[in-house]
């Protein structure tokens, strides 16, 4: 578990890694945008993986479990 997590913050470092050096280069501004948010995108699921939690897309990609026994008691 714990050399999973690790080669996850790796491959996340690495992604972030790479982006940097590629906003260095000529790019279009929808390319920059682009890269722009896949580092935002990597640098959210570096801290989800520090703080234990899951990504911000997680629930789209059903990384969260929904409970859905419990009735929802909203007006």
């Amino acid at each position: 578990m714990i050399d999973e997590t690790l080669a996850q913050f790796r491959a996340h470092r690495q992604n972030i890694n790479r982006y940097r050096s590629l906003l260095q280069t000529n790019l279009t501004e929808f390319e920059r945008r682009f890269i722009e948010r896949r580092i935002a995108e990597e640098e959210a699921a570096v801290s989800a993986l520090a703080f234990g939690a899951s990504p911000p897309d997680a629930a789209s990609k059903g990384g969260i479990e929904v409970d859905s026994s419990t009735p929802n008691n909203s007006p």
